[in-house]
């Protein structure tokens, strides 16, 4: 039973160097014991990412101060992310995250078009959004244009942030941004290049999570800026 649990973490030529030969500085080894540790406290911390930021827009019936047009920019990065990993058959540590990721901002986009007043967009966009994760995930799309499009997320994660961060800029606060969902969305993403440069080695999936954490820390930067400023103000 130790042999099987270790073995979700090490290779069966790392669990020989550090339980057989107790080599437990073996470089590689020991980058990828951390690496897969690292990229499994991610997908589990995923799990409940987004959840403070679900809970405050019920909390409020509101989704005021977070900007539709980033939301939708981030959940098509999210998900053309997850479609490219799952299609290349990468570890599920290394993109298991943007499972749960996708799944939450799927829900904060129905619930912001749900007390916007509009439950039948709320209902189109659930729809929508499975039909592309059926799709894209299906294996009907090639792998040059999942490339092609992951390769398009690093603009796309850069708006959607800026968008973001231009809203909170022109509101003069963060309206419902949740502190803690933005805390781990940096973390994460910064977690990620690690993870990414040890599982799967792909350029494009690290220079994108460098992308994702630069932006993740401008709006993070701006939560500090205006923590103290009321979500009423920008409507003073």
């Amino acid at each position: 039973m130790p042999r099987q649990l270790s073995l979700l973490l090490l290779t069966e030529a790392c669990y020989e160097e550090f339980f057989v030969e107790f080599n437990f500085l073996h470089g590689p080894c020991l980058k990828a014991a951390i690496s897969k540790a690292l990229g499994l406290a991610i997908v589990g911390g995923a799990i409940l990412v987004k959840v403070p930021q679900i809970v405050k827009i019920l909390a409020a019936k509101s989704g005021e101060g977070i900007s539709v047009t980033g939301l939708i920019l981030e959940l098509s990065a999210i998900l053309i992310n997850v479609a490219y990993n799952f299609v290349n058959g990468y570890p599920f540590s290394s993109y298991g995250d943007g499972m749960f990721l996708l799944i939450q901002t799927t829900i904060i986009g129905t619930l912001i078009y749900h007390f916007g007043g509009a439950t039948e967009k709320a209902v189109a966009f659930l729809g929508v959004v499975a039909s592309l994760v059926l799709f894209l995930c299906s294996g009907v799309v090639s792998l040059n244009i999942l490339w092609t499009l992951q390769a398009c997320n690093i603009p796309v994660v850069f708006a959607g942030k800026m968008i973001q961060a231009l809203a909170n800029y022109n509101n003069g606060s963060t309206g419902q941004l949740s502190a803690i969902t933005v805390t781990l969305l940096f973390l994460g993403s910064a977690a990620r290049i690690f993870t990414s440069i040890q599982e799967t080695g792909d350029q494009i999936i690290i220079l994108t999570f460098c992308v994702a954490t630069f932006a993740n820390g401008v709006v993070m930067a701006q939560l500090l800026y205006y923590w103290n400023v009321p979500v009423k103000s920008k409507k003073e």
